[in-house]
């Protein structure tokens, strides 16, 4: 057993209770962490001598700890090509970025999803969810798996899939897609290989067909049956545009949310990406059925699809989370700033307190609210008995002289930084600002290497 003494913490954020009565902030607190999970937490003057003796102690004199962020929508790929089509909607932006997405290979997949969740993991993340749902040149979704686990964060991976060809129907390429069954096949084996039901998972698997306007019906249902015979969740991208809005009422007379309703995608093993166009009636269906919804305001500003309801989707029982989204569309894999974005965008049409968000919904969106939408018990919050996924934040920087009498609200309202400390499972993934164990320029040049060769810069 190993057991770690986090001490001498200035403010600790536990996100337990519940999103409209809290539980309070804990000041000179201190943290205790047996192996993978947290034993006991509290004022450090509280803290029993027998769980302090023959513990490593790391001091957090001056920092904030809270939970682990959660993404909960990502396309880690995109880290190759960001910043192309700066100006188009997304169906423009789809259209250009589809032929050079094909030239992905296996190396270049493993290197965009360590970059990207290295970036994540700098920002605070120690779960993240990531949607690949293009497979040119041999890639397969076990080289972001491998990447992950690598770099050592929770990792969701959604074995998403395009079907629906433009000579069918669809927006993708034709050679962009595949073969339905071969989707199902390997959808059966990477379950098979790769998900861990188990309490303190560091890999699940989930089946994320791309979206109503790049697969069939048939195969949305299929995967379905063989999610739920498998016991994973279903994750694809629903309400995003308005175009999206009226390709679905022109090709199956329903709107999204009514043609995912029909094809068996309504439930609470369902998270949806995006939302922006879902209406009050689409909310209270959500809420009733338990579906979850992953906001992500930074693409959707980026892309001009709108503004997600997103605390109407809350008060009506909706488990709502954050998603970065791709790189290609944010353009980055920042998730404290994507809550800070979160919070922001909810206040311009100006009406605080019935749509706007506070600075502790922003925080719960990324920590309790990621946990609701992957069904997780064990991670979202800081409480004994739950995983140690925690992150630390240095108070003492410049940007939050000022603000130091109320650092729970300085995390979403002042400019973002790197984070000092993230433990995943009681492992350091980040130390002093750093990542542990990975070479980052190293990988940063790989990078490059292979964002050039696939754009063709």
């Amino acid at each position: 057993m190993t057991r770690t003494l986090l001490r001498r913490i200035h403010t600790l954020i536990t996100m337990q209770g519940e999103r409209a009565a809290p539980a309070p902030p804990i000041h000179d607190a201190a943290v205790v962490v047996e192996d993978q999970q947290i034993v006991w937490l509290g004022a450090e003057k509280d803290l029993p001598a027998e769980l302090a003796a023959g513990a490593a102690v790391r001091d957090l004199s001056g920092h904030v700890v809270l939970p682990g962020l959660i993404n909960t929508h990502h396309h880690l790929y995109q880290t190759l090509t960001r910043c192309l089509a700066p100006d188009a909607g997304l169906f423009d932006w789809l259209r250009t970025l589809y032929p050079i997405w094909l030239n992905l290979t296996p190396d270049a997949a493993y290197d965009s999803a360590q970059l990207g969740l290295a970036e994540l993991a700098l920002s605070g993340c120690t779960t993240s969810s990531d949607h690949l749902y293009l497979y040119p040149n041999g890639v397969r979704l076990d080289d972001t798996i491998h990447a992950a686990r690598a770099l050592g964060l929770r990792f969701h991976a959604t074995r998403g899939s395009m079907s629906l060809g433009e000579s069918r129907g669809g927006l993708p390429p034709d050679r962009a897609v595949e073969q339905e069954d071969a989707i199902l096949s390997d959808s059966a084996r990477l379950i098979d290989t790769f998900h861990d039901a188990s309490r303190f998972a560091l890999t699940r698997i989930a089946l994320a067909p791309c979206s109503p306007f790049s697969v069939t019906g048939d195969l949305m249902r299929e995967s379905a049956v063989l999610a739920r015979a498998q016991g994973v969740m279903l994750h694809t991208h629903l309400a995003e545009t308005a175009d999206e809005d009226a390709f679905c009422v022109a090709n199956f007379g329903l709107r999204p949310l009514e043609y995912a309703d029909s094809l068996g995608w309504t439930g609470p093993d369902v998270w949806f990406a995006h939302g922006v166009h879902f209406s009050p009636l689409d909310a209270a269906r959500l809420g009733a059925c338990g579906c979850g919804v992953a906001h992500c305001p930074s693409s959707n500003m980026r892309l001009a699809s709108g503004i997600a309801p997103t605390r109407h989707l809350l008060e009506t029982g909706v488990n709502v989370a954050l998603g970065v989204d791709g790189s290609a569309s944010n353009d980055g894999s920042h998730l404290l700033a994507e809550a800070r974005q979160a919070l922001l965008v909810s206040r311009v049409r100006g009406e605080p307190g019935t749509q706007a968000l506070t600075a502790h919904d922003a925080l719960w969106l990324a920590t309790r609210g990621g946990a609701a939408v992957l069904n997780r018990g064990d991670v979202g919050q800081l409480a004994p008995g739950f995983a140690a996924d925690l992150i630390a934040i240095d108070l003492q920087s410049a940007g939050y002289s000022g603000a130091r009498h109320d650092p729970l609200s300085a995390l979403t309202l002042c400019a973002p930084p790197q984070i000092a400390l993230n433990m995943v499972n009681g492992r350091v993934v980040v130390e002093n600002g750093h990542l542990v164990g990975l070479d980052l320029p190293a990988l940063i040049e790989r990078h490059d290497r292979h964002s050039r060769r696939m754009i063709g810069g």
